[in-house]
């Protein structure tokens, strides 16, 4: 406790004023920073991976893969989703939710450290809202190193940001507008002169979305032995604002020392319009209950964050050790009033309800490698990291407007903390043609919840190790295959824990279990890789083996009202073959093609079911890029993906087509246009089948929309070579 509080006093004592006073009641969850370039004489060192090829478009490493973005149109006028839905391997719903391979369970993060605005349940309202022109290349990582955190079962996710190489000033303005007033823009600078470096980011986006919600469900009748159906229809509009701001400061002490210094805020703003109707009917087939409900809801979620870094070069390439700290500060909230005008068997009323979550995070690392005998290298480092978390529930209802009482059923806070002590080491060697990196690390986390409302006190303490192992061989210049295995941990999220009923909307409640423990999932893979030129192609068989596996379980409550819950799997099982290939039909026609075959196995005997329940699932996407002429460019983006198991059901198959195109006017000035969905067939639809419950649950988003964007670069200077670093910012 001694380290929790001295970690928040030293992030604290470097927050500025403003920040803090602005954010009494915040949360907080990962940073998202820029980590510290290296001193300007240093090596172009990659930091204990080896790179197979000098191609932009992908490259590899023994532990990952990283896609550039540069020439992928959605990512000019789009958000951070768009991006993503192009990257093999991932995977976006028309929600915004992100899957690695089949598997929810991602980190993402940002230039190698987590983001507290992609944690917890909305983070994917943020991946949707902040735009990813800012972003220059995607890493996967599938099966990271000991380096970095076990957190999140499928992997992680690391979105590079642009940074600059030329001298003196540079930088880059952008606007691009929609239909029904949508718009956003951002500028990006940099100052390098003498031993300092300025940067700095600022971005703005206005959206307006108009989504609906169609849900058949029918319930099993313990007294008349029948299935009673009801429909729930709604739709939603969403309209308002999202806002990035970075400033980032480095300074060279002398040849071989770097100190850093960043502050960043990202906020959202979303007003929420949302009418509903609700039939259901009764054992003798008649209408038992009906009504109407408009509500209006108003969401905001700040995100504010300050770190300082240290490098020093200790002599020669890749002998180094960097320090980091960070201080992070996330709130949200999402209040909401509604009338609920009965008609049949329902009275009406008036409600209010809203749900803030609050975050504090402390982060102190540091990272040591050095270069050994035999080409081979070493690397350790210390990871202490605290969070504190504040949730408030509320909830009143009546009659009247101002009759409105406090519902205890609605209103509950409660507060979860969670501290972890990391410490890691990795070995790489040579072998001649086959390489080997092995990795361990060890984590000692502490936990403690408090659901203040119902007095109710829980602890969770618990120390595990965590083991890597990966393997490259070389065959030839162009053939290579990797075999990897890694021990990763999905933790409950604290809302996972909060035993008490979360109330969102009459019919759906959900709960968490103070008694989860934390899914560990053991992932293998073995690869293929062949390259020649700008061609690449890719194969890989991968297998995950989970144990307490974390889960949603609906359950019903009676009268048509349905409470999900989270339940430990007692066993699952996936696996699958990805296949990538990248190449040129012509010399102005390339294409990148992926395909991925999901087999996933669930014990699902904890759910109702009779024993396991299996699928397979295939998915694909295809980009074709057309270079017309030497400033015309032509895009089509598509992708697909079949029907997907889930633990008490399965969800539909998805297709999205995106086309766009670009014209360069100079050097510095480009214009672009993309139409997302052309066909107007994104959706999610979610199949429940229980023995007590069927539901189909229909989710359509206006997805389809042209956008018209430009961006202008400003500044001269010779430019400097291109430096690529995996993991920018070191193991995280």
């Amino acid at each position: 406790m001694r380290l929790k509080f001295a970690l928040f006093a030293a992030a604290a004592a470097i927050l500025p004023p403003t920040v803090g006073l602005a954010q009494t009641t915040a949360q907080t969850a990962p940073a998202a920073q820029t980590a510290p370039a290296k001193p300007k004489d240093a090596p172009n060192a990659v930091e204990g991976v080896t790179i197979t090829s000098d191609s932009t478009a992908m490259r590899t490493s023994i532990d990952r893969r990283s896609y550039s973005v540069a020439n992928d149109l959605s990512a000019k006028t789009g958000s951070i989703s768009d991006a993503l839905r192009n990257i093999p391997s991932v995977e976006v719903d028309v929600q915004g939710n992100i899957s690695l391979r089949g598997d929810p369970n991602v980190t993402i993060m940002i230039d190698g450290k987590p983001s507290g605005m992609f944690n917890g349940d909305n983070r994917a309202d943020a991946l949707q809202q902040l735009p990813a022109d800012s972003i220059d290349r995607v890493e996967v990582m599938t099966n990271p190193s000991a380096a970095y955190r076990p957190d999140g079962s499928a992997g992680i996710i690391n979105l590079i940001t642009k940074k600059t190489q030329k001298p003196g000033t540079t930088g880059t303005i952008r606007a691009n507008v929609g239909p029904d007033g949508r718009y956003n823009g951002g500028i990006s600078a940099t100052r390098r002169q003498g031993k300092a470096t300025l940067s700095g980011d600022a971005s703005y986006r206005f959206d307006h979305q108009e989504a609906r919600s169609d849900t058949d469900r029918a319930v099993l009748d313990s007294a008349s032995g029948k299935f009673l159906p009801s429909v729930q229809d709604a739709s939603v509009i969403n309209e308002g604002e999202a806002i990035s701001l970075r400033g980032g400061l480095d300074y060279d002490l002398d040849k071989k020392t770097r100190l850093s210094a960043e502050v960043r805020y990202r906020g959202m703003n979303y007003d929420s319009d949302i009418d509903e109707s609700y039939v259901a009917q009764n054992a003798a087939g008649t209408t038992g209950q009906s009504y109407l409900r408009d509500s209006v809801a108003r969401l905001k979620r700040d995100n504010s964050a300050i770190s300082g870094d240290y490098r020093r070069q200790l002599g020669g390439a890749e002998h180094e050790l960097t320090s980091h700290l960070e201080y992070e500060l996330t709130q949200f909230k999402r209040a909401s009033t509604a009338f609920q005008d009965g008609v049949v068997g329902v009275a009406d009323q008036y409600e209010a309800f809203s749900f803030g979550a609050g975050q504090k995070r402390a982060n102190w690392k540091m990272d040591y490698s050095k270069p050994l005998p035999g080409q081979a290298k070493f690397k350790s480092g210390l990871d202490f990291e605290a969070q504190d978390n504040d949730y408030d529930n509320y909830g009143a209802r009546g009659a009247t407007l101002n009759g409105q009482v406090v519902d205890p059923a609605r209103t509950n806070r409660f507060l979860y903390d969670q501290d972890v002590f990391a410490g890691y080491v990795t070995y790489e060697r040579p072998f001649g043609d086959l390489t080997v990196q092995g990795g361990l690390r060890a984590e000692q986390v502490n936990i403690r919840t408090d659901q203040i409302t119902s007095a109710q006190k829980d602890k969770n303490d618990y120390f595990r190790l965590y083991p890597t192992l990966h393997a490259g061989y070389r065959v030839n210049d162009n053939n290579t295959f990797n075999a990897n295995y890694s021990r990763r941990v999905q933790r409950p999220g604290p809302q996972d824990l909060n035993p008490n009923r979360i109330y969102q909307d009459p019919l759906n409640y959900r709960a968490g279990n103070p008694n989860l423990k934390p899914q560990i999932t053991d992932s293998f893979e073995l690869g293929w890789q062949y390259r020649k030129g700008p061609a690449y192609y890719l194969a890989t068989f991968y297998y995950r083996d989970a144990k307490d596996g974390v889960t949603d379980v609906v359950r019903s409550l009676g009268g048509g009202v349905l409470l999900t819950t989270r339940e430990n799997l007692a066993k699952s099982r996936n696996g699958g073959l990805e296949l990538v290939a990248n190449g040129r039909l012509t010399p102005k026609l390339t294409y990148n093609v992926s395909a991925n075959a999901f087999w996933n196995e669930i014990d699902a005997s904890s759910l109702g079911f009779t024993g396991k329940r299996s699928g397979t699932t295939l998915s694909g996407r295809a980009n074709l890029n057309y270079q017309a002429t030497p400033k015309d460019f032509f895009q089509i983006n598509a992708f697909t993906s079949g029907e997907r198991l889930t633990p008490q059901g399965h969800r539909e198959p998805v297709q999205l087509i995106n086309v766009g195109y670009r014209r360069k006017i100079n050097d510095k000035l480009n214009f672009v246009v993309t139409v997302n969905d052309v066909t107007n067939s994104f959706e999610d639809t979610v199949v429940t089948e229980t023995p007590i419950l069927r539901d189909t649950t229909r989710r359509t988003a206006k997805v389809r929309a042209a956008f018209f964007g430009f961006s202008y670069a400003f500044g001269g200077g010779k430019p400097r070579p291109e430096q690529f670093e995996f993991g920018t910012g070191g193991p995280n």
